[in-house]
């Protein structure tokens, strides 16, 4: 699968009710939310691995949590790929070609370098969910309802990082 092919329905049934048109659209979907959930709990371990200076402790030990729902989030979502007659793909290679985001940049750096970067991994996350749920409101209730579900969860995990770099005034250290 190169970056630009699109993920394939090849079971020749889908969940009862649903048309494969709107299968084939759905799992293009979940394939990108999966994809980039994938990359997210691997950017966290990285993070969980790289990240020093004050504080240190705190943020290693929050990010932990977060790896293990981020990878439960994965699972789902493939699962459901699945069970609509997709094929998950979670291959490294596979992945790297079908991601459309950098690569995160940052190697052993101080807490608050590493969560203003990863509230910008947040905010892509966040927002690509967003608009996924957004289109699946036309295909599958059942996977908007998924994606809405790990949403308020990853926003819940964006307003943990905040925490650490909001100022009692509430302004939001970006740099």
């Amino acid at each position: 699968m190169h970056k630009s092919d699109k993920p394939e329905k090849l079971a020749e049934f889908t969940a009862p009710g649903m048309d494969d048109e709107s299968a084939k659209k759905t799992i293009a979907i979940l394939d990108n939310r999966m994809v980039a959930l994938i990359d997210l709990q691997l950017t966290l371990k990285h993070i969980h691995w790289n990240v020093v200076g004050p504080n240190f402790i705190g943020v290693h030990e929050m990010l932990d949590p977060q790896v293990e729902t981020v990878r439960e989030m994965t699972d789902t979502i493939a699962e459901r790929i699945a069970t609509l007659g997709g094929v998950p793909v979670g291959t490294p290679q596979a992945l790297t070609e079908r991601r459309s985001w950098e690569d995160y940049s940052i190697g052993k750096a101080l807490v608050t370098e590493h969560l203003m970067a990863l509230d910008k991994v947040y905010n892509g996350v966040n927002k690509d969910h967003r608009e996924g749920i957004e289109q699946l409101a036309e295909l599958d209730a059942v996977s908007e309802d998924m994606l809405t579900g790990q949403l308020a969860e990853l926003e819940q995990f964006q307003w943990f990082v905040r925490a650490h770099l909001e100022s009692s005034s509430g302004e939001l250290r970006t740099n």
